[in-house]
């Protein structure tokens, strides 16, 4: 359940030999000695014949997919399925696996008002008989499986199997302002199996680095982006910390304790959190959240929305996750969000047992303030306060 994937073959026949007359042409040097571009040439090429036999540096492969912050709610992406490409604008999201896109064969009033895949429309496409069912903390699908390419950052990932969705209950993907969901936790929690989109580019070597990593902004700025197999320094300060995963399936970490004013306000044994660019706002079991609404005086509203006065914002202190032994503070100004009605509580109650406990969910609360590191290699999350 998720809250908010040369055999050459060498014909040998009969040999016939020819014999060719040699004619003694021209070199290329003294071509160019006689056009005059024989300086030129040697400025722009290499001049070491002895250079193919030393093995030169692999190419930097990174792509950058560029993100847009709708509303500091949701963080999604243009990416084509196809050939030509069909555009559809996903939410890339740490904590599912599965692609999937609506599709001329749905039916739900959600497949009406957002872009639809149809197979028929791409040379590449290939069917299977498989389906697939997704449910989030919000929202759901079903659909069937195929293959196609996938264009992402600038990547043609080609072979991804997707879904392609034929229900989509409910007003959530109604109203929202994305498509489809490009999962990137890991392949264990992928539904029907599918490879996710990231092992899918791994698997043929598009990237250069086993992991990705996620910028989002503050403040529905734009720059939010996830970087395809590698690490743009420029996007945060001081050192990555890195902390080990307690499980591979979401990208799941332990954090040691959740604290205010030196306080131990949640959290007080430790306990487990996933760390979600596809969850809005800072989740955790609903008592020790109800004890974090307190502390920060957040009340219910009639429309089930825990808001806050924002001069609060002002006035209190920050809540300091310590996670792997370093703390990451979270000020006022990140955990209060203000919008044109007042300001709101960023915090969460949902409860999402496991057999690790109850879960947190680090959500885009958490993550624009530390830019975050998926480092599937090493199975580690890399975290640094934002530049």
């Amino acid at each position: 359940m998720k809250w908010l994937l040369l055999l050459g073959l060498v014909a040998l026949s009969e040999c016939k030999v020819y014999k060719v007359p040699l004619v003694r042409m021209k070199s290329l040097r003294q071509k160019l000695i006689e056009h005059g571009k024989l300086q030129e040439f040697l400025q722009t090429h290499s001049v070491n014949p002895a250079n193919k036999y030393f093995p030169t540096e692999p190419a930097n492969m990174m792509a950058d997919q560029p993100l847009q912050n709708y509303m500091d709610m949701e963080y999604f992406g243009t990416i084509g399925i196809g050939t030509p490409p069909q555009d559809f604008t996903v939410i890339f999201d740490t904590g599912s696996s599965n692609l999937w896109v609506p599709s001329v064969y749905c039916s739900s009033p959600a497949c009406s008002n957002h872009n639809l895949f149809n197979p028929q429309q791409s040379s590449t496409y290939q069917a299977t008989s498989q389906t697939v069912s997704i449910t989030y903390g919000t929202g759901s699908m079903t659909g069937i499986l195929g293959y196609d390419t996938v264009q992402v950052g600038g990547i043609a990932d080609t072979n991804q199997i997707f879904g392609l969705s034929e229900t989509e209950p409910g007003s959530f993907l109604y109203y929202s302002p994305f498509d489809g969901i490009l999962g990137l936790a890991y392949p264990s929690i992928a539904s029907s199996g599918a490879t996710p989109v990231f092992d899918n580019m791994w698997n043929q070597g598009l990237v250069s680095q086993d992991l990705f990593a996620v910028y989002l902004s503050p403040n529905d700025q734009s720059g939010s982006v996830v970087m395809f197999g590698g690490i743009d320094t420029s996007y945060y300060t001081g050192n990555l910390n890195w902390v080990p995963l307690s499980a591979e399936g979401y990208w799941q970490i332990t954090v040691d304790s959740i604290t205010m004013d030196g306080e131990i306000i949640a959290c007080s044994e430790s306990c487990q959190a996933i760390v979600d660019t596809g969850t809005s706002l800072l989740s955790g079991p609903s008592n020790a959240i109800a004890n974090i609404q307190s502390y920060i005086g957040a009340s219910e509203d009639s429309n089930g929305q825990m808001v806050i006065s924002c001069s609060a914002m002002y006035n209190l202190p920050n809540i300091i996750f310590t996670i792997n032994g370093i703390q990451y503070p979270l000020p006022a100004s990140a955990y209060i969000l203000q919008n044109q009605q007042g300001c709101a509580s960023g915090f969460q109650g949902m409860n999402l047992p496991t057999a690790s406990g109850e879960l947190w969910i680090l959500g885009d609360v958490f993550i624009r303030q530390y830019f975050a590191v998926f480092d599937r290699a090493n199975n580690q999350v890399g975290l640094a306060p934002v530049a």
